[in-house]
């Protein structure tokens, strides 16, 4: 599938491909076939085009349609060397992601080009998925942000309150099926890890770290979401006391710790925003 992708790519793109990477699980293991998204980085020479942003979302998109539950979550992160070296702006490839490309990367096609990307810092990787969990995850800044975790068609529409009615309602949480429930369990995880650490939250070491923490308030809630990567809720309804007792309390622990850390970097207004989701999902 990623061969597929990255051969679409390469029909838009011609010459200017420099080299399509495998990024995620597919990188870095602890790849799910039930829920993992897939995840394809590309370089390309410079300079960016104003019209590249839409020919790779068209390139996805035909992909996307080639059938399979995979093809559906693809996620296509493109950017240029100068883009990456941090000499302009431009491009789809949020801190995370280029974390995640520098340490993980697995080179698909072309000739390895990352000598010279700009490592992000650990207030880029704080505010960025600060910025990710306010516009989609129910938060809302009004407006959108720059997204990654290659959440595609199920993603919600910025500043709506979809994932908040889930979070306060765990049954209509769990009948969106296993991909989305443990993306919601989990993302507050991942994000707890990288803030702490500065490195890239996958789900293994995130949650290693979450369980090492032995009054951490979800500890059940995240050990199970761990096991419905692979399976899914053997008995969805089973599910919902647990996230009845743990989900909000793991938002709690996650908000209030981003708060803080966000104050502290000096941004302010998203640590505001911070607050009043607070307040939202415990009205």
């Amino acid at each position: 599938m990623l061969a597929d992708a990255a051969a679409a790519c390469q029909h838009i793109l011609g010459r200017r491909l420099i080299a399509a990477y495998a990024l995620g699980s597919l990188a870095h293991g602890g790849f799910s076939a039930l829920v993992s998204d897939v995840d394809l980085g590309l370089f390309m020479a410079d300079p960016p085009l104003a019209s590249d942003g839409a020919a790779l979302q068209d390139a996805a998109n035909r992909v996307r349609a080639g059938g399979s539950d995979l093809h559906q979550r693809l996620s296509v992160f493109w950017a240029t060397p100068s883009i990456l070296q941090g000499r302009r702006d431009g491009g789809r490839f949020p801190p995370v992601d280029r974390l995640d490309l520098l340490e993980n990367g697995r080179l698909l096609e072309g000739t390895d080009a990352r000598e010279g990307m700009l490592r992000p810092t650990r207030s880029e990787l704080l505010i960025a998925g600060a910025e990710f969990a306010l516009d989609y995850l129910g938060g809302g800044r009004g407006h959108p942000g720059t997204a990654s975790a290659g959440l595609g068609s199920m993603t919600p529409v910025p500043g709506d309150d979809t994932v908040l009615k889930e979070v306060r309602d765990p049954a209509l949480l769990v009948s969106r099926g296993p991909r989305w429930l443990t993306k919601i369990v989990l993302f507050p995880v991942r994000f707890l890890f990288t803030a702490a650490t500065g490195q890239v939250g996958t789900n293994a070491s995130a949650v290693d770290h979450y369980l090492a923490d032995h009054t951490a308030p979800s500890r059940d809630l995240v050990i199970r979401a761990v096991g419905w990567r692979e399976a899914g809720p053997a008995r969805p309804e089973e599910a919902v006391p647990v996230l009845k007792h743990e989900l909000i309390p793991l938002y709690m622990q996650y908000i209030d710790d981003h708060t803080m850390r966000l104050a502290a970097t000096g941004r302010m207004d998203l640590a505001e925003c911070f607050r009043a989701w607070k307040e939202r999902i415990l009205a």
